[in-house]
């Protein structure tokens, strides 16, 4: 499933060609993705101009003139691509949704295994919409501090790992992003969440904000569906320096053991055992 960094990428890509211009028609291909699709959607969709292409966590927010918001999710293998005007082909097999913009460019949200969803929400609802309710701070925002993240952690019993993927603590990271920053920050994906000091915290808050910010500049990680709106790949995965790793030597240190592998919650945890403690 894409991550922060992926759905950022996508976030900007978008921007860059829909901000400004209008829905000149919407084509829906199916009634539904993971969920019903909202009742009259061509009709609040078509013809508005969109103003802004926002992220929230891992949603993708679209915000249209008259106080609508289009709120997306990728699912496990969803995709926005950007189809240039006068680019000449119908609709692929899975196009469940397009957007024809009034430029000639065409958005196609494709969705093979039907997990994403697009849903409607009012622009004065929207913080309480269930999907966004109760998410925890944007890691890459000012709002995400070592004090604040120090007193999310404060007293719980669950490895730092588990903590970290709790959106209610920090919106947005993932399996990939949170392992690769337990690494920088030189903290045990084992430790308990309560044992993190303040000093540990500022580690973990700079850790997490520079790993992010390196994925988003690579175009984030492409992981079996994962592209950007071009339909180019991502290639911070090249760049891990633990996830997928197992076995491998440690790009920081010089343990004989190598990079470790464990199960955690069911999800794979990559960590260098010597060096984070």
């Amino acid at each position: 499933m894409p991550e922060l960094p992926e759905v950022e990428t996508v976030v900007r890509g978008l921007a860059a060609r829909i901000k400004g211009h209008r829905v000149a028609r919407l084509d829906l291909h199916r009634g539904d993705l993971r969920w019903k699709l909202p009742r009259g959607l061509k009709a609040k969709v078509e013809g508005r101009l969109i103003e802004q292409v926002e992220r929230r966590a891992k949603y993708i927010l679209i915000r249209l003139e008259g106080g609508g918001v289009l709120l997306m999710h990728l699912g496990m293998s969803g995709r926005l691509v950007i189809v240039e005007p006068n680019v000449p082909g119908e609709a692929e097999r899975h196009d469940h949704v397009v957007f024809h913009m009034d430029d000639g460019t065409r958005i196609r949200f494709n969705d093979p295994r039907r997990f994403g969803m697009l849903d409607y929400v009012k622009a004065s609802n929207l913080a309480k919409h269930r999907l966004l309710r109760g998410l925890g701070p944007e890691p890459l925002g000012p709002e995400f501090t070592a004090d604040r993240l120090a007193a999310a952690l404060k007293g719980k019993r669950t490895p730092l790992k588990a903590a970290l993927l709790d959106q209610r603590i920090v919106a947005g990271l993932g399996n990939i992003y949170v392992c690769e920053s337990l690494y920088f920050a030189g903290l045990s994906p084992r430790r308990l969440a309560r044992t993190v000091t303040p000093e540990r915290a500022a580690r973990l808050v700079h850790a997490i904000r520079d790993v992010l910010d390196r994925a988003v500049a690579a175009g984030g990680s492409s992981m079996r569906d994962y592209v950007q709106t071009s339909g180019e790949l991502g290639y911070f995965q090249h760049h891990w320096a633990v996830y997928g790793k197992e076995g491998e030597p440690c790009p920081g240190c010089d343990c004989r053991a190598g990079i470790s592998r464990i199960t955690q919650a069911g999800r794979s945890t990559f960590y260098c055992a010597k060096r984070q403690r």
